[in-house]
């Protein structure tokens, strides 16, 4: 399988981990966006680390992971959810010169934050913001684990346009299973020999085999990953409310409809003049059906 999340954990310790492979998820996205080379490898990293975060915290529901900055690259945003759908996006600054390919994380972004929202099928809608303070995507995580979550948290994320793979190890608070205390050093002494190469090219338990062969690693069976959208004709009738009742009328009067399309899967929707206007009058009344 070219697209999965594997589960791991070390006996009589407090350490697991997440493995994540991606391939057909990732070009599904770039299909859809012609990025430059080096956006191209960080929507990879984005959606190896959205993947591992959804299964580290056992959302039941969608998680987002929002990157804003100030630099030629302004957007990147990627989504998970327990069902293995991920979708992404980037948007660039057109007026501003795109660094080398070389460039780094902070320097494609520049000044920003990352936002981390989850949205569960129940109950309320929680959302931890971090400062760009880290060269990479996976620092910056890190620094978000520190300081929202009191959790030691180390990611290695990779992607060379092609395929993207990311491998997340956590501390779990100390209690009596744990009888390995050195076990936390070791392990991310181990995990960071690993190279971009690797996390792309080896076979999940073959790496995990190479880096920890002297350890007592429990690994479970894999979760298939693959490209979905959650967009739907309500959400995005819902976005349009947003604008207001004075701008959708504006656009009517110019266009006599409402065309519009989802940013992640270029899905298009139409809605006619009868249709915004039932949906302004009664917003709360579901969405307004085709004819």
């Amino acid at each position: 399988m070219s697209d999965q999340i594997q589960r791991f954990l070390f006996d009589d310790t407090n350490v697991r981990g997440e493995i994540v492979s991606l391939e057909s998820a990732y070009a599904e996205v770039l299909d859809r966006h012609a990025y430059p080379p080096v956006v191209a490898r960080q929507l990879g990293e984005m959606l190896a680390a959205v993947a591992l975060l959804t299964e580290t915290v056992k959302l039941d529901g969608t998680l987002s992971l929002e990157v804003r900055g100030q630099g030629a690259l302004r957007l990147l945003m990627a989504e998970s959810n327990p069902g293995g759908e991920l979708r992404a996006i980037a948007r660039l600054d057109d007026e501003a010169a795109l660094p080398a390919d070389s460039a780094t994380f902070a320097e494609l972004v520049g000044d920003g934050q990352i936002v981390i929202t989850l949205d569960p099928r129940e109950g309320n809608r929680y959302q931890g913001i971090v400062a760009i303070e880290a060269d990479t995507l996976a620092g910056c995580l890190e620094d978000y684990f520190a300081r929202s979550e009191q959790l030691a948290t180390r990611l290695w994320l990779a992607a060379d346009g092609q395929r993207a793979g990311g491998l997340l190890l956590q501390q779990l608070p100390d209690d009596s299973r744990n009888h390995d205390p050195d076990a936390w050093d070791r392990l991310v002494h181990l995990a960071s020999t690993v190279r971009g190469d690797e996390l792309l090219g080896l076979a999940q338990r073959d790496l995990l085999y190479r880096l920890y062969h002297e350890e007592t690693t429990r690994v479970f069976d894999p979760k298939p990953l693959h490209f979905g959208c959650t967009c739907s004709r309500e959400r995005i009738a819902r976005a349009l409310l947003g604008l207001g009742a004075e701008e959708l009328r504006d656009i009517l009067a110019e266009q006599k409809a409402v065309d519009t399309q989802c940013h992640f899967c270029h899905t298009r929707y139409h809605f006619s003049a009868a249709e915004i206007e039932a949906l302004i009058e009664s917003p709360d009344a579901g969405t307004p059906t085709m004819h």
